[in-house]
């Protein structure tokens, strides 16, 4: 009896005393679990697949944190122009913002170097990997610094080559580019400017009305579904393949730095992770996604592709080597950054083309060919 009394006086003890614990540690529980939300904006139109992309990165987010943090996503315009995000994300009217570093441009030629141009050779996954651990993420900081960015920049998302551009009729030869107003941007305007085009820099979303009132006579953005969402199908029919301007770019995820520096470790740890889950997701979805959309444009919207020559390809190099020489000569971080990409390629480069092997073959083995005789 006397074991029974003293066992029931303990468990009630120990009930009190968790009642105790929980109500003492409630306070805390319940700070823990309130919510940051930061108010982001892409400077990509709603219907954009890139706006997705955006959209994924912050579902990443929201998911991992658990709430605590959570990301809201606007298309461009909703703010702020699209070519103004890194000011408004810089200044604090935005908490952080989803793009590309090109459309920096105007800030520092040299922020253009990670999006235009061939890259040495390099794809943008390798241009990404120059970013990460051949010191381009270092150089970034030091360019933001320059301009008076106040920003935390996450550069992510290999995007495939670019195509040359929508045009009115096929491009054969260098001299068709002379005189056509064209769009485009970054390093890329001086490359075309230089080949003959009239260029006008515009963001994505106001391409399709330019090109229907006659403002432009073609142009280029990114891939084939960008491009069939965005409607460059309803303006143009011909769409040339391959190009040097923009072979190896990459997405930007950027923060106001003191809001991000503001936030404790442990989320800035989850940030870290979901750009690169987000970038991984994004480089498969694209598969996926341009492969079929390049197959629809042709069979449903009537879309020709051609490969870009091979003349127009060489012409671009000479060219945009003769824009990086002038532009190196005048800004001493971007030679140093064109100087640290092209050591990079060196090495990378020669060994991806000696390395991996060419697929064009097993393709045609198993696409283009006879059908493969079927073993009894």
């Amino acid at each position: 009896m006397a074991q029974t009394v003293i066992r029931r006086k303990f468990l009630v003890g120990a009930a009190a005393s968790s009642a105790g614990a929980a109500t003492l540690g409630f306070p805390m529980i319940a700070r823990s679990q309130g919510t940051t939300t930061f108010r982001f904006q892409s400077t990509w139109p709603a219907k954009d697949i890139f706006h997705e992309y955006a959209n994924d990165f912050a579902k990443k987010v929201n998911d991992m944190t658990g709430g605590e943090l959570r990301i809201e996503v606007l298309p461009a315009g909703a703010v702020v122009p699209a070519f103004g995000l890194l000011d408004a994300v810089s200044k604090g009217t935005l908490d952080g913002g989803h793009g590309v570093v090109v459309y920096h441009y105007g800030k520092n030629a040299a922020l253009a170097l990670w999006g235009s141009g061939p890259a040495f050779g390099m794809d943008a996954n390798m241009l990404l990997s120059w970013h990460k651990y051949g010191g381009g993420k270092e150089l970034l900081e030091r360019l933001y610094r320059a301009v008076g960015a106040n920003v935390q920049s996450y550069v992510y998302g290999p995007m495939p080559t670019q195509p040359l551009g929508w045009f009115k009729k096929p491009i054969t030869r260098a001299e068709d580019l002379k005189g056509l107003k064209f769009r485009t941007v970054g390093i890329s305007i001086d490359v075309f400017t230089a080949m003959g085009a009239a260029v006008n820099a515009l963001p994505g979303g106001e391409i399709i009305p330019a090109m229907d009132r006659g403002l432009l006579d073609a142009a280029e953005f990114n891939n084939a579904s960008s491009d069939r969402l965005l409607g460059f199908a309803d303006v143009s029919k011909v769409c040339m393949l391959q190009s040097f301007h923009q072979n190896a770019e990459q997405f930007e995820i950027l923060f106001n730095r003191d809001k991000y520096n503001a936030l404790p470790e442990k989320l800035r740890a989850v940030i870290d992770n979901a750009v690169e889950a987000a970038s991984a997701d994004m480089s498969w979805k694209a598969v996926d996604r341009y492969s079929r959309d390049y197959g629809e444009l042709q069979t449903k919207l009537g879309v020709r592709f051609f490969k870009t020559p091979d003349a127009i390809l060489k012409q671009q190099l000479v060219v945009y080597d003769q824009v990086v020489a002038k532009k190196s000569a005048e800004n001493a971080l971007f030679k140093e950054i064109v100087d640290s990409q092209r050591a990079f390629a060196a090495r990378t480069v020669r060994w991806d083309l000696d390395t991996n092997v060419g697929r064009r073959m097993a393709y045609d083995h198993y696409f283009a060919g006879p059908a493969p005789a079927t073993k009894s």
